[in-house]
């Protein structure tokens, strides 16, 4: 069963990959992983290193911190 921070956070990647109107194929390409992952990070199910995590930011020109702004819509 996925976390809650890696559900958390997997939307918050598809919502910045949809912002910017990329597909997955691209989006996977840009942060340097492939579709695979990137589809079971988005869902939940695996979380990336700190490693991918900087490079992430690094290609998507913002903070780390801005990849973990997002609301708890659960209520707990």
């Amino acid at each position: 069963m996925a976390s809650r921070l890696r559900r958390q956070f997997g939307a918050r990647l598809l919502g910045i990959r949809r912002e910017r109107k990329l597909t997955q194929e691209q989006f996977a390409e840009l942060i340097g992983i492939s579709v695979d992952f990137l589809s079971l990070i988005e869902r939940g199910v695996n979380a990336p290193s700190f490693e991918k995590l900087e490079q992430i930011s690094n290609r998507l020109k913002m903070p780390v911190c801005q990849l973990f702004k997002f609301t708890d819509r659960t209520g707990a």
